[in-house]
This record gives C-alpha cells, sequence and structure tokens, in this order.
C-alpha cells in the first residue's frame, strides 16, 4: 500500500504525496515529478512509479503546488518553483533514511528534473519522459491568455475541467528558463524518453535535449504511445525500461 506523506513546499503550502514502497528486495528510491496540471495521481505518474516499486524501486510522487492534495495555490507557483519543490521532495525522502537515485520527470516535470538534479547530490540519474525541451513550450495552452496576463496580471486558465489562476509571473518564469546549460551541464546519466507520434510536445524536442546531453545519455523511442501515456500498457513499458537502464546507478 502507498503511504501517504507531507512536506513543506519552498514557498511555505504543505505538498502532499505518495510514496509507492518496493516490493521484494529494495533496489532503491527515486521521484517522480508530474506534468503541467497532471497530478501525481494522473496515469503517468501512477502507472510508471507502481510498476517501478514492483521492480523494487521506491518511488515518491506529490502534487504539486495547488492540485490534488497539496495545499497552496496553483496560481503562484512557476517553473522555478516546480524544480526547487522537486530538491525539496529529495530532501525530504533523503531527511528519512530513503536516499534518492533517480530522477523521473513526464512533459513539464521533465525539464523541471533536469534543472532540479543540479541541487540534488543524491540524485545519480535522470529519466525524461515526453519532455520540452523549452520550458516555455507550454505556453501554447494558454497563448490565448496572454495579452491579457501582461495586461492585467492574471486570467483563468480552463484545463482538464479545472479553473487555475495562471499569473503574470509564471509567464515571464517559464520564458526565461533556459534548459540547455542545465543539460549540457548535468554531469549524470540521461535517459530521454519520447513517442514520435507525441502530438503533444513533438519528438524534435527529444533530439534537442539528446543532442545537447554529454554522455553518458540514452535515448528510447516510445513507439505507439501517446503523450499521456493513457494506453494499455504504455506506462508500465516504460517503467520497465526505466527499471533496466537505471539498474547500474541505484
Amino acid at each position: 500500500m502507498a503511504e501517504r506523506i507531507t512536506f513543506p513546499s519552498t514557498t511555505g503550502p504543505t505538498l502532499a504525496g505518495l510514496i509507492d514502497p518496493p516490493e521484494g528486495e529494495l533496489r532503491g528510491w527515486g521521484v517522480f515529478a508530474h506534468g503541467f496540471t497532471l497530478g501525481k495521481d494522473s496515469p503517468a505518474a501512477s502507472r510508471i512509479c507502481k510498476q517501478l516499486a514492483r521492480e523494487g524501486v521506491g518511488m515518491l510522487r506529490f502534487d504539486a503546488l495547488g492540485l490534488g492534495h497539496s495545499e497552496g495555490d496553483w496560481g503562484d507557483g512557476s517553473f522555478s518553483h516546480k524544480v526547487a519543490d522537486i530538491a525539496r521532495a529529495v530532501q525530504f525522502m533523503n531527511d528519512s533514511g530513503r536516499e534518492v537515485r533517480l530522477l523521473v520527470g513526464h512533459s513539464f516535470g521533465g525539464s523541471a528534473v533536469i534543472a532540479a538534479a543540479h541541487a540534488c547530490p543524491t540524485a545519480a540519474a535522470v529519466v525524461t519522459i515526453g519532455a520540452p525541451f523549452d520550458p516555455g513550450h507550454v505556453e501554447h495552452i494558454y497563448d490565448a491568455l496572454v495579452g491579457r496576463i501582461e495586461a492585467e496580471g492574471e486570467a483563468q486558465l480552463l484545463i482538464g475541467g479545472k479553473a487555475l489562476t495562471l499569473r503574470r509571473h509564471f509567464v515571464e518564469d517559464v520564458r526565461t528558463a533556459d534548459l540547455r546549460e542545465c543539460i549540457m551541464t548535468l554531469r549524470r546519466p540521461l535517459l530521454v524518453m519520447h513517442s514520435p507520434t507525441d502530438n503533444t510536445v513533438g519528438i524534435a524536442n527529444a533530439s534537442e535535449i539528446f543532442r545537447t546531453a554529454r554522455h553518458p545519455r540514452n535515448f528510447i523511442s516510445l513507439e505507439g504511445a501517446d503523450h499521456l501515456l493513457t494506453g494499455r500498457n504504455q506506462a508500465a513499458r516504460a517503467a520497465r525500461i526505466i527499471s533496466a537502464w537505471a539498474d547500474q546507478y541505484l
């Protein structure tokens, strides 16, 4: 059974998470970062972490600020806050005696774990799944609102049946985020996973991340998968690949 936990965000509100404990012999611990507004219970987050747990890799997945069971207002967050809160999640796990060796991020969370790894000395390997090379890629989700946000400071974003407040500081923060230097100086093994038929974050993003990264680096094509990994066995297959690849780093 998953263990429900909470820990303070870097801005104050309490974040809620689940730890999927390893089954059988413990191989290591990791932290999973979900996509833009997806949450810890999204198919990719839940299924990947549960499958990794079945393979002996315990995983913490948590809701970002103002999402799911976490406190706070999503509109007060930003890409920088997400990066900092991933590092805080790793610190929480390390402080509890579960040293984190693996960081896994899906979509927007994939970009974030690359940046967060620099603040996580114990993290020995990083995995991105369907991640944008430029975090500002998410602007296509709210491009119709940008003018209003710039003029009024905020606007309501309707996404996935949720009404979220998008504020100017988020737009400005994500525009200034630059992963190129983070990738070049990662100094950790990197596994880039992406579907060639991803219609949300195109495969060219994976190419840019891979070309910018230094060895050791690997690329896995998730043929037939959609961006959210909702199809049968798509997330579990991704997790099994991650498990095999990460073995020597755990």
